[in-house]
């Protein structure tokens, strides 16, 4: 038995509906304020070309998903096999997919990590490394593409209809720069914490949590303060071949997630600014990181038009590209996380119900049924 783990928290039928109902709704929507007349479908010009990009952009999530398994195995010492690091991305994937951007999957993949047979010290390291190599990506990224390409092209303009009207440029660079600027903090943060001054951010976490108001978080706070500690020993050791890869997948994981978008304004569109592309979708990701939606649902079906749109022949070809990006990019996600949860979960030995449809009338799933 491993008791005190309850995944209900992480992955229940009704967190999963919400995204669901959200991205379907504003899809659903789309097509019956917009429309699909014939005139717009004929525009596009079916057949090989649209469908090789097709292919090449879910090429790309493939590739990414190799990159965060890559990855995983590389931050492991490949104490974990390729199997059990595929099905943890799922996992963390599905997390993330039905978590607001802010939260993402990260307190589940803590819990997904546990459970599997990996030295002790190592579970938070590779989790708060994952997190450290990303934003480090992220905000190296952003200044060498800003200065390539500069800033001008990067923020849509709006038309002052419908979205536009509660949206501005001036609101999207708020969001962004603050944004940038959380991130740049909590990396600064991490790499304190787990290559520089280890003993100096645990001092500061212990005499925080040492206010009466913050009582109730003490033992999370010393708990977390520890495993930075741990985890800064488990990292020094490591050589600058493990951290060049580490940091080469990391890149490898980023470029195909941005891609896919690529592939897609390619096959249905004519433009050649792939880097402005790419920025963008910088752009966007924080944005959906700031979004309080599971996933960014809604939200990001209503900000690819703007961001984007621009490349397509209309805005309603630019909706429908925005919804075949989700089906790509994120709804597989959803429907793979409930065939490998009940799977990880019998795997690993977790003889506790997983209460996907906890609240609802319906079956539980437990991982000692046959899958």
């Amino acid at each position: 038995m491993k008791p005190g783990i309850d995944l209900s928290k992480y992955f229940s039928f009704k967190r999963i509906l919400v995204p669901l109902i959200l991205g379907l709704g504003v899809a659903i929507y789309f097509l019956y304020t917009d429309g699909f007349y014939r005139d717009e479908l004929n525009q596009i010009h079916w057949g090989q070309h649209v469908l090789i990009w097709i292919i090449a952009s879910v090429i790309m999530m493939v590739l990414r998903d190799f990159g965060y398994m890559w990855r995983l195995r590389i931050l492991t010492d490949k104490q974990l096999s390729w199997r059990q690091c595929f099905e943890i991305i799922v996992l963390w994937e599905f997390a993330s997919a039905i978590s607001p951007g802010a939260i993402g999957g990260t307190a589940a993949a803590v819990v997904i990590m546990a459970q599997e047979k990996i030295r002790t010290g190592m579970t938070t390291a590779i989790v708060l490394v994952t997190s450290f190599l990303d934003e480090l990506f992220y905000i190296l990224m952003v200044p060498i593409l800003f200065i390539f390409i500069g800033t001008d092209d990067l923020f849509p303009t709006f038309d002052g209809t419908g979205f536009d009207l509660i949206v501005n440029t001036t609101n999207l660079k708020v969001l962004f720069y603050g944004g940038y600027a959380f991130l740049f903090a909590w990396t600064v943060f991490l790499a304190l914490a787990l290559f520089i001054r280890p003993q100096m951010v645990r001092g500061i976490l212990l005499g925080i949590l040492a206010f009466r108001p913050l009582r109730k978080f003490r033992a999370r706070g010393r708990q977390l303060a520890n495993d930075l500690l741990h985890s800064s020993i488990e990292l020094k050791s490591k050589g600058w071949r493990f951290w060049f890869k580490a940091f080469f997948s990391t890149g490898l994981t980023w470029t195909a997630r941005f891609l896919v978008v690529n592939c897609l304004l390619v096959a249905f569109g004519v433009f050649d600014d792939h880097l402005v592309i790419y920025a963008r979708q910088l752009i966007m990701w924080v944005i959906l990181l700031i979004a309080i939606t599971p996933g960014g649902s809604g939200v990001a079906e209503v900000l690819f038009p703007s961001f984007l749109g621009n490349y397509l022949p209309s805005r309603q070809i630019a909706r429908m590209v925005s919804i075949l990006w989700r089906m790509i990019s994120y709804y597989p996600y959803i429907f793979l996380g409930f065939i490998v949860l009940p799977m990880w979960a019998r795997r690993v030995n977790l003889y506790q119900k997983i209460r996907l449809f906890k609240g609802f009338r319906g079956k539980e799933i437990n991982e000692s049924d046959p899958v």
